[in-house]
Formats: structure tokens, C-alpha cells, sequence
């Protein structure tokens, strides 16, 4: 992506209207009170906005209302008990404990809930100074109280402006990344791949694409404009969403033998200009994110037509010239991807269509019906809040890391001369995260992004000597600054830094030099506490957590499978089913994905059996998408016959998904301490029956050698055929799409026996380990 498409994909973006919102929601109170000399007044009101923007992220609009009215009482609240504490050392650190404890502790119910517990440690934070008198914390409490609520106006009413516009938004970025994941997968085709690297990316663009379709998926389905009135905008919205899951779903289809490819087809160059085709059409999602997020109509054109042609027109030409008995295999595999090229392009020119807004009569559209099953609820249960009181809990784990830390905080900022100490428990609070790789990487981040950020400050203000050039640079910062507060945490605090110390020159020019250092001090001692504290209380380390995301993976992934196959065997589930095993399987990979990228971020003590964790994330991937690739044959044109011959490979899959899932039972609860001493020839013998054991090769080959010996006799037939000049027969496009059913379960079941090998060895490595350590 160019700067200029940089540039457009952002200032159409719903973080830039973030930024621009948040800027006005805070700066207005300042303004008006210091113009009617009530500075203060509005200084105290500003902090009240600024704690609610912490919980307006995107989301349904009854979700983000509902979370800011609780936000403005518990802020209220908040203020309140810090203002009648604050008089007293040993009750204001006993107030912050216990607020950083229960504030932190209230993750257990969800992202939301968590930011409304930010906000109320901020807004404790912010008023750790004393006040004289009941009447001035009261007053206090009250205009922190006015702020909240104005900035919950501000932005319900901007809402009701323009309803669909988050979800548009949002709705671009998903195609967005739906195209950097199809150039991704690009590099497949490119010379000398380097396969390991490519998956890596892979996974992690699925995370992502995992992230932004839950979001759209709550903004449409959470809410009654989507899906219950009459007009077209919302609905035509949905069929968007829709149609960009089937198109993922497609793309990830393309799990074709890429090995195979460049064995056939590196002398030649018609692998790269599949690969410049595929990055066409990643330019062409790109383009339509943008349109979309814009809320204006894509231009139709018939670029992508025009060179799918092309393309077509060059494959049948080199085939025509190229292909001979040796190689009708890989012939067979272009022509599959041509097949998929050509669903892309129709695919991607709907939605290009859809993006006018002008589609009638689909009120009745059976696909914007049955959405509930689709959406996750997170239920306010004070048995899951208790559930977590335990040291099993990361949430627990965390909440102590940072009631420790701002305790310490706290100690320091009172004891020695520190000239804004609460700095220091803004630091710890931003920084201290339940995941160690994200506290690490946001450390990290808060120094660099603080020492970039007062450099910046220098020198603008050592350039700028008037004062409203000053306030223009000031307000450019702020809009930059919170357009990336959710999405890129370093330029976020490398633009806030800059603006609050342009903003504090403003308000006291004299004492300018000490407030930088302070700053930076400040940000160091936080940091370092924050470091301590992730050391001394360490988190649930990411590969014990491991082996419950791979389970729900592989339960996922057996799902999927078993409703895909049951189109080819006669025995088809509802499309929703399908649909929604889809769903659960894609979320199931997008977290199993995302646990490894945090593993990797752990300590190398930590990261105990990666590359084993590494090989079983590819290998879910992979199987994930040779389903797909099944899915995708089931709703072409002409899809084929259901053949119950495939019913044995259904139940050997799906047999060895369930023993994996059984053996990863028992590696962590198999033996206690107490049943070794009882038992002690136990963990031997089991050993010996696993490594003994033909479960993992239960020899479902045996089931697939008729099928893949009908497949053999296609194949020389038509190598028989090329031999003699024939091209022009019914089994040249009858071939391909049989082969590739028949591949499909080949490569799935292979997969479903190298997992379960896998997870048996695992089995093994633990039980002699606890042999080992025990006797």
C-alpha cells in the first residue's frame, strides 16, 4: 500500500473521527471555562470527558451507552472517596489498593468492563491533590460528574447523525484486511518461498481479521438499525459482511500442494503472474475498504475483469503448449486456482456493487435472517467475579500485580521529592497489562514514545514563540495523538507528549525545564515498578494455557469438517450450521494463533516446546483451509453428487480429532503426586502402551485407497489422452473438481494422524519428565 492509499485509508477512518471527537469533547469545557474565568472549572471538566472516552470504543450503540452511564457514576463515585481520602497518607494508600484490586478485577467481565475499570483508576490518579472542606470534593466530584455526561451527549449525538457510519467504517477495514491477508498468501507463488515465514504471517493476519470481524459482527447483529427496519442501508450492510466472510472463507480455500507447483512450474514464469494477479486483487479490496469507509459508491471498472481474462487466456495457452503426462497433476492444480480466480473476481464485483446502496427488495433475504446464533453475550455474573478469586486466575494474578505496583507507586511518589507523582501511577496503570508481552512491549513502547515525545515538545516549542501558532500545533497533536490511542500505542504517546507539554507551557511558561524532567523521571520509575511488579506477581505463562485453546481448535475444526463433509456424503447440515462451525472455527484458530505470538514474546525460559506449538497452530491452520477448500466446491454451479463412500473417511478424522482432544485430557491430569506414590509402575506402563499403540495410525488409508485409486485411473487416462494429442474431452474439467474433493480428504485425514502423532509424543515427553523429576 502506497502513502497516498496510507493516507486516504486513514483520513476515512473511524479512529481519525475518533481523534477529531475526543480532541472537541476536551477541549471544549477548557475553552468555555477559562473564557467565562472559570479555568479550573473546566480544567476538572475535561478530565470527566476524558475518563469516559476510555470505555467509547466501537461497538453497538446500546452497549457504548450503557457502559458510559456506568462509567459517569463509577467516576463520581470515584472522586468522591478519593477527595475524602486524600487527607490522610495511609488512607489514600489503602484507597488505592483496594480500587486498583476491584477496578483491575472487573476484566473478568469482558474488554468493556475493563476500560470501565481504567477509567475509574484514572480518574483516582488524577485526583490525588487535597482539597479543604466537604463543600469543594463534593463540587469536584459534581463537574468531573458534568464532564462525563457532556461528553456521552456529545457522542450519542453524533451517533444518531450518521447511525451506519462506525459500521461502514469498520466494515472497510475488515476488506481492507482481508486484502493484505490475499497478498500475504501471494507469496506463495513467488520464487524460493520461505514457507515458515509465510504461515507465521498468515496466522497472524488471521488474528487480525478475526479481531475486526467480531467487531462488525456486534456492531450489525447488536443492533436494531441492522436488522429490524425497513430501509435498505443496513440490511445492504449486512449483505456486505456476509459476503466478505464467504469471500475470506474462499480465499482461504487456495490451500493448494504449492510444492507441488514450483516442482512443475519454476522454469516458467506463470506462478508469478498468478501472484501479480492475486496482488491486483488485493489493490482492488484495498480500494473498496476505502470507497466504503468514505460512504461513497466504488467506481466500477473492469480492471480485475479484464486481467482475469488475460490471465485465463495465458494459462490456456501455456497449458495448451506445456502440459505432457509428467506434469497433468500441477495442471491440474492451475486449473483449480483459475476456478478460484474467477469466484474471487465475481465475488469482489458484488461487493463492489453493494458499496451504492441502491439493492431493492431484500427485506425477505434469507441471509440477514437467524443472526442470534452468530453474536456471543456477556453475562454480568457475580459468581464469574467470584470464580476468579483464586491464583488460577490471570485476571486475580493481575489485578494483585496492580494493586502491588501502584501501591509502591504510591510509597515513592509520597516519600521523596517528586514533583508530579501521580505520573508515576498513570505510567503503571497504562503500562500494566494481563498479558506479559503486552505489559512488556507497552513499557517499552511508554519510554520511547516519552523521551521521542519531549523531543518533539523541545523543539516546537523552542521554533514556536506565539502563543496560538502554539495552540493550533497543540490541537494538531491532540487529533493525531487519540487517532491512534487504540489501534499504535507508541505514536500514540510519542504525539501525547508533545501536547501536554505545550499545554502546560501555556498554563505555567516558568517552571517548564522541571516539568519535562519530571516527566520523564516519572515514566522511568513507573516503568521500572511496573517491570518489578510483572516479575514478583508473574502472569499465567501462555503455554499453560496452550493446550485448552488447542482443544477447543481441534473440537472446532472437527465440527467444521463434519458439517463441510456432510454435503458430499448426502447427509447436508442447514447452511447456518455450517456457517456458524465456521465461525467457531475461525475465532478458535485466530486465538490459538494469537497465544503463540504471546509466547513468543515471553521470556526463551517460557517458551517451553514452541516449535511443537508452532508445528500444531500450522497444522490446524492447514486443515482449516483444505476444509475451506471443500466448502468451496460444494456451492459451485454445478456442484457434484453425494458419494456415502466418504463417510468411513468422515468417521476416521473425526475419531482421530477426538482421541487428540482425549490425550490432551490426560497430559496435564493424568497422574497426581498422591497417585504415583500409590502407583509408581504406572506412568511406565502407559508409556508402553502409547508408544505400542496403532491408535494414532488407526490405517484409514486403508478406506481411501478405492477413492484415490479411481482418482489414479482419471489421471492415467488423461495422461493416456495427452500421450495421443486428445484434449478436448469431458474428463478434462470433470477431473479436476473430483480430484480435488478426493485431495481435500487425503490431506485432512493425513493431517487429523499428524496431529494426533504429535500430541502422543507430547503425551510421552511429560510422562517421563514426571518419571524423571518424581523417582
Amino acid at each position: 500500500m502506497d502513502y497516498r492509499t496510507q493516507y486516504r485509508s486513514f483520513i476515512n477512518s473511524y479512529y481519525l473521527n475518533e481523534g477529531i471527537r475526543i480532541t472537541a469533547g476536551l477541549a471544549l469545557p477548557t475553552i468555555i471555562g477559562t473564557y467565562l474565568h472559570h479555568e479550573n472549572i473546566g480544567i476538572t471538566m475535561s478530565i470527566g470527558a476524558l475518563c469516559v472516552t476510555i470505555v467509547d470504543n466501537a461497538g453497538p450503540v446500546l452497549h457504548r451507552k450503557n457502559a458510559m452511564l456506568v462509567c459517569n457514576a463509577v467516576i463520581f463515585i470515584a472522586s468522591l472517596l478519593t477527595g475524602f481520602a486524600v487527607g490522610s497518607a495511609l488512607a489514600t494508600g489503602i484507597l488505592i489498593a483496594v480500587f486498583c484490586f476491584i477496578f483491575s478485577m472487573i476484566g473478568v467481565f469482558g474488554a468493556r468492563a475493563s476500560s470501565i475499570g481504567l477509567a475509574g483508576l484514572f480518574v483516582m490518579v488524577l485526583n490525588l491533590t487535597q482539597r479543604t472542606g466537604a463543600e469543594a470534593i463534593v463540587l469536584n466530584a459534581v463537574y468531573i460528574l458534568c464532564g462525563g455526561l457532556w461528553y456521552m451527549l456529545l457522542s450519542l449525538s453524533l451517533y444518531s447523525f450518521r447511525p451506519y457510519k462506525v459500521t461502514q467504517q469498520a466494515l472497510g477495514d475488515l476488506i481492507q484486511s482481508t486484502g493484505e491477508y490475499i497478498s500475504s498468501r501471494s507469496a506463495f507463488y513467488g520464487k524460493n518461498p520461505d514457507y515458515d515465514s509465510i504461515y507465521s504471517n498468515l496466522l497472524e493476519k488471521q488474528t487480525e481479521i478475526n479481531d475486526k470481524q467480531n467487531l462488525v459482527r456486534e456492531l450489525l447483529y447488536k443492533s436494531r438499525d441492522f436488522v429490524k427496519e425497513s430501509t435498505n442501508t443496513g440490511r445492504v450492510t449486512l449483505l456486505i459482511f456476509i459476503d466478505i466472510n464467504d469471500l475470506i472463507e474462499r480465499i482461504m480455500s487456495l490451500q493448494l500442494h504449492h510444492k507441488l507447483f514450483h516442482q512443475y512450474f519454476d522454469n516458467s514464469d506463470i506462478l508469478e503472474r498468478f501472484k501479480k494477479f492475486l496482488s491486483l486483487i488485493a489493490e482492488e479490496l484495498n480500494e473498496t475498504g476505502i470507497a466504503l469507509k468514505s460512504g461513497k459508491p466504488y467506481r466500477m471498472n473492469d480492471i480485475l475483469q479484464q486481467a482475469f481474462l488475460k490471465l485465463k487466456k495465458d494459462f490456456e495457452d501455456f497449458s495448451e503448449k506445456e502440459i505432457s503426462s509428467a506434469s497433468v497433476e500441477g495442471f491440474i492444480g492451475l486449473r483449480a486456482l483459475i476456478n478460484a480466480s474467477e469466484d474471487f473476481v465475481s465475488r469482489i464485483h458484488t461487493i463492489q456493487q453493494y458499496t451504492a446502496y441502491d439493492l431493492k427488495d431484500i427485506k425477505h433475504d434469507v441471509r440477514v435472517q437467524n443472526y442470534d446464533q452468530f453474536v456471543t453475550h456477556q453475562d454480568i455474573d457475580t459468581k464469574v467475579f467470584l470464580d476468579n478469586f483464586n491464583w488460577n486466575s490471570n485476571t486475580f494474578r493481575h489485578s494483585l500485580r496492580v494493586s502491588f505496583a501502584t501501591t509502591i507507586g504510591f510509597i515513592i511518589s509520597t516519600f521523596f521529592p517528586f514533583g508530579h507523582g501521580y505520573w508515576i501511577l498513570l505510567t503503571i496503570i497504562v503500562i500494566l497489562k494481563p498479558a506479559y508481552s503486552i505489559t512488556k512491549r507497552r513499557n517499552r513502547d511508554r519510554l520511547i514514545g516519552t523521551l521521542a515525545g519531549a523531543g518533539i515538545g523541545v523543539i516546537i516549542l523552542m521554533l514556536v514563540k506565539d502563543r496560538q501558532v502554539m495552540i493550533i500545533c497543540m490541537v494538531i497533536l491532540m487529533v493525531l495523538s487519540y487517532s491512534f490511542m487504540r489501534t499504535r500505542y507508541l505514536l500514540f504517546v510519542t504525539l501525547m507528549t508533545p501536547y501536554i507539554l505545550i499545554l502546560l507551557y501555556i498554563l505555567n511558561p516558568n517552571h517548564f525545564r522541571e516539568l519535562i524532567i519530571d516527566r520523564i523521571i516519572d515514566t522511568a520509575i513507573g516503568s521500572a515498578i511496573a517491570l518489578l511488579a510483572n516479575i514478583l506477581f508473574s502472569p499465567e505463562w501462555a503455554y499453560k494455557q496452550f493446550g485448552e485453546y488447542l482443544k477447543k481448535m481441534l473440537e472446532a475444526n472437527k465440527n467444521y469438517f463434519s458439517d463441510v463433509s456432510s454435503f458430499f456424503t448426502g447427509k447436508a447440515v442447514p447452511i447456518n450450521t455450517y456457517k456458524l462451525s465456521r465461525k467457531e472455527a475461525y475465532v478458535a484458530l485466530a486465538n490459538i494463533s494469537d497465544a503463540l505470538n504471546r509466547m513468543t514474546a515471553e521470556p526463551k525460559s517460557k517458551q517451553k516446546n514452541a516449535a511443537e506449538y508452532h508445528e500444531l497452530v500450522v497444522l490446524n491452520y492447514m486443515m482449516s483451509s483444505h476444509i475451506a477448500t471443500m466448502a468451496s466446491i460444494v456451492f459451485v454451479k454445478s456442484p457434484p453428487d453425494p458419494n456415502p463412500e466418504y463417510q468411513p473417511v468422515v468417521r476416521a478424522v473425526v475419531s482421530n480429532l477426538d482421541k487428540a482432544m482425549e490425550e490432551l485430557k490426560t497430559i496435564n491430569n493424568e497422574f497426581t503426586p498422591e497417585i504415583k506414590k500409590e502407583n509408581p509402575e504406572q506412568p511406565v506402563k502407559l508409556i508402553m502402551d502409547l508408544e505400542n499403540s496403532e491408535s494414532y495410525e488407526s490405517g484409514s488409508h486403508i478406506i481411501l485407497d478405492q477413492l484415490n485409486e479411481r482418482i489414479d485411473k482419471m489421471v492415467q487416462i488423461r495422461k493416456k489422452e495427452l500421450e495421443n494429442g486428445i484434449t478436448g474431452v469431458n474428463i478434462k474439467t470433470s477431473l479436476p473438481v473430483v480430484k480435488s474433493i478426493n485431495d481435500q480428504f487425503n490431506f485432512i485425514w493425513k493431517i487429523s494422524e499428524d496431529l494426533l502423532k504429535i500430541i502422543v509424543k507430547a503425551k510421552i515427553v511429560c510422562l517421563l519428565y514426571f518419571i524423571e523429576f518424581y523417582f
